[in-house]
């Protein structure tokens, strides 16, 4: 049986600073990093001291939103590990700006600087919905629409074959401008799903743009309003605006991801109609003193961020108009309590007590799932457990207690569970392997409940079951003997192969060890005991005892062609050597001369000149003896030959057959 573990670090029985780690067989993989926004400083960031994120195989971000990738810089940057974050492509040209909002206007509370928001890219790996991505052996995800936001996907993560859907945001309404979230074709274990709203029922369609007059999703808001005030001229003196660089700057990538959205938006940019390019809504100058020109002027309808008015734009302004009854603010989004969204009263930055005499709204205009979403892709998906994050603890509760009663009243039972921060939840999963019997096993009459005996070859889902004779045709894969032999050529140099009495191949090493393949498992080695042979031989052993965990071993075994050394020369292949060792002269004393004399046959070894300055260094290279007038340059010379040749020699060749020296 597999045992999954999933912990939430943040966002178990409460919104906000999303982070959920799932482990499995060694493997760790961590479903976003948010802060959340009604804490300031470290008080913000999920309970990363409770995970070593050096045990972490990868990161993976749902979309560019704080709650969910607001605690990237922290990790990369003041956490210093070194890993791959993995983001939906779309969403990854607009996170370094949203990223900011991780600073808060004290230095005290800030979490990270500028720069770091800009080293911290470096560590992002972009990809696209639908791409499958092996992060390391045994773990791989593809990502899916998930709606909610330009870029959002959610990620169905295989490890070791157990299969995890993790939601992130997602919307199942398709709006104005983006596709809605899709159900993986593959049934999960295990979906973790959001619960934000637990068991409300949100208005949808034209009911809720009737009343709107802002809204949490910027772009989705500048399309409605602008196409409401095309369609009515009374309002035409009645100027839009929208306090939001980002979302000026993020109307660029909106107008190049065509592809990223519905048919309808598809299809206007066909026909060279960009929604995108509005005609009475107009981005506001944010020049000293803009917010008190928008409160002592004319009515206007203003769009700000954040949503949950914390900082920025929206609570500067929300500090204006609370004093005058005439004016009024409606939140569309979800409002996380103990934020200003939700506010019981109105306190100045400065602590200073605000009346409040505005209206304040809610319209449920978010791009969250409801009740009726949420419980319908719950059961399209259709996984062996669910398990609920992002939702307030009473809210999470009764949403919990519905999909109960629901899968009750069809006959059905649901494993449902709503684990608190730092609650390690523990999933077990019995999974049954089918292996294809193929090659020589394949020839034998077996019937129901017969043993089989064989190799068990797994690569990705496929597993075969195979007579080890039929291990290379069907997988590629070379018999061990020949693995081995390249291990030791690659250690020792030259192997040298004879025949013993009784006709078995006999690998002998530096001329002291022998190595005999006895018998299907297992090798015998002899030798003449004294310091230096048992010091051969037990390299020798030590060597052939970790055959099977060399990465080299892996690549080799994958290849068609036999095993090969560049080290498996012959002990007289001095073109080889000297080409090295010139190699070695150049990199000190600069270009080395060939110069094999006019009478010199073909076969004639080319003796080398150097000059160095004003000296001339001559080498006989059939003797490795230096001559040169300058004593100090010509033990100089000798001392780069010397290391040359014991460096780029094998074992064999220096301390068996007696690789020439420098001559005194």
């Amino acid at each position: 049986r597999d045992t999954l573990q999933i912990t939430p670090l943040g966002a178990g029985q409460e919104v906000g600073r999303s982070c959920c780690v799932l482990r499995c067989r060694g493997k760790t993989v961590v479903c976003d990093v948010g802060i959340h926004p009604a804490h300031q400083g470290i008080a913000s960031l999920p309970f990363v001291d409770e995970l070593d994120w050096s045990t972490v195989d990868a990161i993976l971000v749902t979309h560019f939103h704080l709650d969910h990738a607001g605690a990237l810089t922290y990790i990369t940057e003041k956490v210093r590990w070194i890993f791959n974050f993995i983001k939906e492509r779309r969403s990854s040209t607009v996170p370094q700006d949203q990223l900011q909002g991780g600073k808060r206007k004290t230095s005290t509370d800030a979490l990270f600087t500028s720069e770091d928001v800009s080293a911290s890219l470096s560590s992002i790996i972009a990809i696209s919905v639908h791409d499958r991505v092996s992060l390391c052996a045994g773990v791989s995800f593809v990502p899916y629409h998930a709606g909610h936001v330009l870029g959002a996907c959610m990620f169905l993560v295989d490890i070791a074959g157990l299969k995890i859907l993790y939601t992130g945001d997602y919307s199942r309404a398709e709006d104005r401008h983006l596709v809605s979230a899709e159900v993986p074709p593959v049934r999960p274990n295990v979906l973790i799903v959001e619960s934000t709203f637990g068991v409300q029922t949100l208005e949808h369609g034209q009911d809720k743009e009737r009343r709107l007059t802002a809204l949490v999703r910027t772009i989705e808001l500048l399309l409605i309003l602008d196409e409401y005030w095309t369609d009515h001229p009374e309002l035409h003196d009645v100027p839009i605006y929208y306090a939001s660089s980002l979302a000026r700057k993020c109307m660029a990538v909106y107008q190049t991801q065509i592809h990223a959205m519905n048919r309808t938006i598809r299809s206007r940019f066909a026909r060279r109609d960009s929604p995108f390019v509005f005609k009475h809504v107009t981005s506001i100058s944010r020049a000293r003193g803009w917010e008190r020109k928008l409160a002592e002027g004319p009515p206007c309808v203003v769009l700000a961020t954040p949503a949950f008015m914390q900082v920025g734009a929206s609570r500067e302004l929300l500090e204006l108009l609370a004093p005058d009854p005439r004016n009024g603010i409606i939140i569309t989004g979800f409002s996380v309590e103990g934020t200003m969204a939700r506010p019981e009263e109105i306190a100045s930055s400065k602590g200073t007590p605000i009346p409040r005499k505005l209206s304040v709204d809610y319209i449920p205009f978010s791009a969250h799932v409801d009740y009726s979403q949420n419980a319908e892709f719950i059961e399209l998906v259709d996984a062996d457990h669910v398990v609920l994050v992002h939702g307030e603890q009473n809210t999470m509760n009764r949403l919990c207690t519905a999909m109960k009663a629901r899968y009750k009243n069809n006959g059905k039972d649901i494993n449902i569970h709503t684990p608190r921060n730092l609650e390690q939840l523990e999933l077990s999963f019995s999974q049954d392997y089918v292996a294809k019997a193929v090659g020589a096993l394949t020839a034998q009459y077996l019937q129901e409940g017969d043993a089989i005996s064989g190799l068990l070859f797994s690569k990705n889902d496929t597993r075969m079951l195979l007579d080890p004779q039929d291990l290379h045709p069907f997988t590629g894969l070379s018999a061990c003997g020949d693995l081995v032999r390249w291990h030791l050529e690659g250690m020792f140099g030259t192997v040298s192969e004879r025949f013993d009495r009784d006709g078995r191949l006999t690998l002998r090493i530096m001329d002291v060890v022998d190595i005999r393949h006895t018998s299907e498992h297992e090798m015998t080695l002899e030798w003449e005991s004294s310091p230096s042979n048992d010091m051969i031989a037990d390299s020798t052993i030590a060597l052939i005892a970790s055959v099977d965990q060399s990465p080299a071993s892996l690549q080799l075994t994958a290849l068609s062609t036999p095993c090969a050394h560049p080290h498996a020369t012959t002990p007289n292949d001095w073109r080889l050597q000297r080409r090295r060792v010139v190699w070695f002269l150049e990199a000190h004393f600069g270009q080395v001369t060939l110069d094999a004399g006019a009478d010199a046959g073909q076969d004639a070894t080319p003796n080398l000149t150097i000059r160095f300055d004003e000296a001339i260094v001559y080498i006989d290279a059939d003797r490795v003896a230096v001559a040169c007038v300058n004593e100090i340059l010509k033990h100089r010379v000798e001392a780069v030959i010397g290391m040359a040749i014991s460096t780029t020699c094998s074992l064999t060749d220096l301390f068996v057959t007696g690789a020439p020296v420098p001559a005194s």
